[in-house]
C-alpha cells in the first residue's frame, strides 16, 4: 500500500460499482490530513493538485514532490492527479514528474480545438502509462451550472471520448465549483444517460455543493469519481479560526495549522466511506 496508479484505483471503483473520492491538495498540511483520513478509513484516495494550487506554490514541482513522498509512505493506496490543467505544458510536466493521472481541461476551447488538444495530451500521457481525464460541458459558477444549456450532451460526450481516447470524463450535470452550501441538485437522469452512452467512468466536479444523499444517488445513477475541495477546506479553516480565537497569543503556526490538519481526518474518512459504500443501480 503506497503510491499507485490512478488507473488501478479507478478500475477498483468501476468493478465494484461504487464511488471513488478525489480530494484536493492546498498545501502540505492538507496532504497529511487527507492521507491520514484515508488511512483511518482504510480506503484508497486520489490526491489532486490543481493548476491554481501549483501557481500558489510558485510551480508544480514543490507541492508535487511533497505529495508523492507522502503517498509513498502511506498505509493505503494513494494516487496523485493533476486537476483542471488548462495548460498543455503543465499537463506534460505532471506526466514527467510521475503523476498517476492528469485532467486536461479544454472546456474553455471550442469543440474542435478541445478535441485536438485533448487528444495530443492523451497521446503524451498514455506513452508514459498515465490515465487521462477531460471535461465536456463547462462546470460553472453557482448560477450558470443550473442552466440547461451547460449540461453535457450524451451523444456529444460519446463522440468526444471516441475522438480523444480519454480514460474518464468530467461532465456538467448541475454541480458548481466553490459552493459553500450543499443545495445543488444534480440531474440524475442526465447522469444515467451519460453512463449509458459512455464506456469510461464519469467524474463529478463541484461536489462540495452537493448533499450526501444526492451524491449517493449520483453514484447509483452512474457517477464514479467524486471531486471535493471547498467542503474540506471549510473544516480546515474553521478549526484554524477556532484555535486562533482560543489562543490569541499564539505565534507558532504549526499549532493552528496542526488543528486544521487534524480537523480534516474524520471528515475525509467519512466521505471516503460514504462514496465507497454507495452502490450502482442494476
Amino acid at each position: 500500500m503506497t503510491l499507485v496508479s490512478t488507473r488501478s484505483i479507478m478500475d477498483r471503483a468501476t468493478a465494484k460499482g461504487s464511488g471513488q473520492a478525489a480530494f484536493n491538495v492546498i498545501h502540505l498540511e492538507t496532504v497529511e490530513g487527507l492521507v491520514a483520513g484515508a488511512e483511518a478509513a482504510r480506503l484508497p484516495l486520489i490526491l489532486q493538485i490543481s493548476e491554481n494550487c501549483a501557481k500558489y506554490h510558485g510551480g508544480l514541482e514543490p507541492v508535487a514532490l511533497a505529495s508523492l513522498s507522502a503517498a509513498r509512505a502511506a498505509g493505503v493506496d494513494i494516487a496523485l492527479h493533476l486537476d483542471h490543467a488548462e495548460s498543455e505544458e503543465l499537463a506534460r510536466q505532471a506526466v514527467d514528474l510521475g503523476f498517476g493521472s492528469i485532467m486536461y481541461d479544454g472546456a474553455h476551447l471550442d469543440y474542435a480545438e478541445n478535441v485536438a488538444t485533448t487528444a495530443r495530451v492523451r497521446e503524451y500521457a498514455h506513452a508514459a502509462g498515465v490515465y487521462v481525464e477531460a471535461e465536456l460541458g463547462k462546470v460553472g459558477g453557482k448560477d450558470g451550472a443550473h442552466a440547461p444549456g451547460v449540461l453535457t450532451d450524451p451523444q456529444e460526450a460519446h463522440e468526444f471520448v471516441a475522438a480523444t481516447g480519454v480514460d474518464a470524463l468530467a461532465v456538467a450535470v448541475g454541480s458548481s465549483h466553490a459552493m459553500r452550501s450543499r443545495d445543488a441538485r444534480l440531474n440524475l437522469e442526465r447522469i444515467a444517460a451519460l453512463h449509458a452512452a459512455l464506456d469510461v467512468p464519469l467524474v463529478l466536479h463541484g461536489s462540495s455543493g452537493v448533499s450526501d444523499e444526492n451524491i449517493q444517488a449520483a453514484i447509483s445513477a452512474g457517477m464514479t469519481k467524486i471531486n471535493v475541495s471547498t467542503h474540506l477546506n471549510g473544516f480546515f479553516t474553521r478549526a484554524v479560526r477556532e484555535y486562533l480565537e482560543s489562543h490569541p497569543d499564539i505565534v507558532d503556526s504549526r499549532k493552528y495549522l496542526g488543528a486544521g490538519r487534524a480537523a480534516l481526518i474524520p471528515e475525509v474518512a467519512r466521505l471516503l466511506t460514504l462514496f465507497d459504500t454507495a452502490e450502482r443501480a442494476s
